[in-house]
């Protein structure tokens, strides 16, 4: 008999026998995940919850000690792949807060671990920034519109003629007189971005969600002065409406700040903003990012990195804690409506 006539009589009994040795020897679930399913579900029928997301553990420490978040008594975390999802609320509105860590591969998958896993609204991400804009002072909380990835480039070859505005050229940096580089130049990348029912599009700016950052507009916050260890010259004040950029690298030089904000109009700068909107702008999910300006990304005073991390934290936090309020308030005023309709 042939083999190909052996193959086609038998492949009943071929599969009948794969699928059973299958079954037997599937893995069993470890009774840990069973637990942190169980504690998954009992999360998500709270409702919806906003996830708020920060980077630096300082970040975290600012909301711990402020008093705005109040831990859920029946189940106040959820430790899932690593990270811990502490489950409360602020102000009255359900929160699931996050440590993402540093940069912006981390940010992502805290970010996409949230939208997956709970059931949650949308996203708010907080934190601090340095600033290419010399109109932003320590302390002002920015509240961009839109946000890029300035980490992704095209190494270009020695001498290549220049293809746009926005190319970084080494020769422009040589002192004292710009000239030739054998470094050549940097050519800015677009990123990929897929989106739910829609083909994917390379995309540079990616924008915050238009209806939260009307409501981010309208807010009315006043921000901390001083801290245990400095007082600011003036009040720092929160500024909508202009962008910010992320890497995956923390800038400290002046002269890079300076072209980032020539060449693209970005005041603030961090490792993790981008990664934050893009993740949730691939499913369709609210997001908005609240950056206190903690130092100049190069060529500020010492102390300032040091002795404003902790006051830009909190500022920004209080802009956060003031907009996740809102939109609490915002969500209870419709439903009672829907309801008396």
């Amino acid at each position: 008999m042939e083999l190909s006539s052996l193959t086609r009589c038998h492949l009943p009994l071929l599969l009948l026998f794969l699928l059973a040795g299958s079954s037997s020897m599937a893995l069993p679930v470890h009774p840990a995940m069973d637990r942190v399913q169980w504690q998954v579900d009992k999360v998500n029928r709270r409702g919806h919850s906003i996830g708020l997301v920060m980077s630096y553990i300082d970040e975290a420490t600012a909301l711990e000690s402020s008093g705005y978040f109040r831990p859920w008594h029946v189940l106040p975390f959820v430790d899932l792949y690593g990270r811990r999802y502490h489950i409360g609320s602020i102000r009255g509105v359900n929160v699931i807060y996050a440590l993402t860590g540093q940069r912006r591969l981390n940010a992502a998958v805290t970010v996409q671990t949230l939208i997956d896993v709970f059931s949650v609204s949308g996203i708010v991400h907080y934190g601090t920034a340095g600033s290419s804009n010399d109109s932003m002072s320590f302390g002002d909380v920015s509240v961009p519109k839109f946000v890029a990835y300035t980490g992704a480039w095209t190494w270009k070859k020695f001498k290549s003629l220049k293809e746009s505005d926005t190319e970084l050229s080494f020769g422009d940096f040589n002192v004292p007189n710009g000239g030739e580089n054998l470094l050549g130049a940097l050519k800015f990348r677009n990123e990929e971005l897929y989106s739910v029912g829609k083909p994917m599009k390379e995309v540079f700016w990616l924008p915050v969600d238009s209806a939260w950052f009307k409501i981010a507009e309208e807010l009315k916050v006043t921000l901390e002065r001083c801290n245990n260890t400095f007082c600011l010259p003036a009040t720092p004040k929160v500024v909508c409406g202009l962008k910010g950029s992320s890497a995956d690298m923390f800038l400290d030089n002046a002269e890079y700040r300076k072209f980032l904000f020539r060449e693209f109009g970005v005041s603030t700068v961090d490792e993790e903003s981008a990664a934050v909107v893009m993740t949730t702008t691939s499913p369709g999910i609210p997001v908005i990012v609240f950056r206190g300006v903690s130092d100049l990304a190069g060529g500020e005073p010492t102390w300032s990195s040091t002795s404003l991390m902790n006051l830009a934290s909190i500022n920004a936090l209080k802009v956060a804690a003031e907009f996740i309020a809102t939109v609490g308030k915002q969500k209870s005023t419709t439903s009672a409506r829907s309801a008396n309709n």
